[in-house]
């Protein structure tokens, strides 16, 4: 079904008009203008990564970026997914092992855990969950969607190759 009924309209600051089609879910609704890193691949926009996951009590992680992070989105639990080495999520996990699809029904929720920051850096975070990691399981920290200081719209992963992510719960 074409689009027929698209706006030539131009928003403050915006430099051209969309060049792609809507989605389904957007025919008939008002399109909000796009910061300049939603376009591409995620990957290759600037963001925050992943250094180093470290246990730091029963139920504490905490969380080490290598940039500053926008404090609203790095402190969303939501952004955050806990994969175990096991067949299936228990305490502090939301994925089991071999499970690579994070999803909004399966990150970790405000019940769960909350995360804040360890000082001003915007770097250093903690996240204390309301139940203790099972000691010597392997627990995999995923953040997703956590932006840059002073930016917003990320859409990616938080992590990399290099990132040590993954800690033996003790």
């Amino acid at each position: 079904m074409p689009y027929n009924n698209m706006s030539s309209q131009m928003y403050p600051g915006q430099q051209v008009p969309y060049c792609q089609m809507p989605s389904q879910e957007y025919f008939g609704q008002q399109m909000m203008p796009m910061d300049s890193q939603m376009f591409g691949d995620p990957q290759m926009v600037p963001h925050p990564v992943l250094l180093v996951a470290r246990q730091t009590a029963p139920n504490q992680i905490e969380i080490f970026y290598d940039q500053p992070t926008d404090l609203e989105s790095a402190t969303k639990v939501q952004n955050y997914w806990i994969r175990n080495n096991l067949d299936r999520p228990h305490d502090i996990a939301t994925v089991e092992s071999g499970n690579m699809m994070l999803i909004p029904a399966n990150s970790l929720m405000p019940s769960m855990a909350r995360i804040t920051p360890v000082d001003h850096s915007r770097k250093r975070f903690v996240i204390t969950f309301n139940v203790n990691a099972t000691p010597g399981v392997h627990y995999t920290v995923l953040p997703c969607f956590v932006n840059l200081e002073g930016r917003q719209g990320f859409r990616g992963e938080n992590w990399n190759q290099q990132s040590m992510k993954t800690f033996i719960a003790r």
